[in-house]
């Protein structure tokens, strides 16, 4: 159990889409925006954390959000809100209490979050202010299991951490788990 007294009772972790569950870049035709790279793994690691927090992901892309809800909403089954990168501290306040907010993002306008929430963590390839004010840097970079990575590590600072040598519960439902 831990650190977990450092948060009210609910907890919310909200995670910036781009360079956080995506490199970050943005694959162009002459149509227009096509494609956003996901990384691996990080839907397996937030499997292993949405017992213990209420996770929500927002992005800045209207573009891009057909593409963002395919994976974040239709394919993972959590929430995605379309949520200027500027106001998104104003945002955020609005609707949870911000000391029971772990943020991760990357941008250059995530530190104006990670400044006010309770818990911030950036991916090691993030903006130079929005590692300065995150809570923990991943060592993977967004795209890149960085979110996998956080996901255990709020596991080992505020909750239960994950076990690799003993095969979760059979009652905690995983992404990678399908019957035939």
């Amino acid at each position: 159990m831990g650190n977990e007294l450092k948060f009210p009772e609910k907890k919310i972790f909200i995670l910036d889409v781009d360079g956080v569950m995506t490199t970050g870049h943005f694959l162009y035709t002459a149509e227009g925006k096509v494609m956003k790279i996901f990384g691996p793994d990080d839907n397996d690691g937030l499997s292993l954390l949405r017992n213990f927090v209420d996770i929500r992901f927002v992005t800045g892309d209207k573009k891009g959000y057909p593409i963002s809800k395919k994976r974040i909403v239709d394919d993972m089954g959590f929430e995605l809100d379309i949520v200027s990168t500027v106001r998104r501290a104003e945002w955020i306040a609005e609707r949870y209490p911000l000391e029971s907010v772990i943020y991760m993002g990357d941008g250059i306008f995530d530190h104006y979050v990670m400044a006010k929430v309770g818990y911030s963590i950036a991916p090691a390839n993030a903006d130079k202010n929005a590692k300065a004010y995150a809570s923990y840097i991943t060592e993977r970079s967004g795209g890149d299991r960085a979110v996998a990575e956080a996901a255990l590590h709020l596991l080992e600072k505020f909750f239960t951490p994950f076990n690799p040598e003993q095969l979760p519960n059979a009652q905690q439902k995983l992404s990678g788990e399908w019957t035939v």
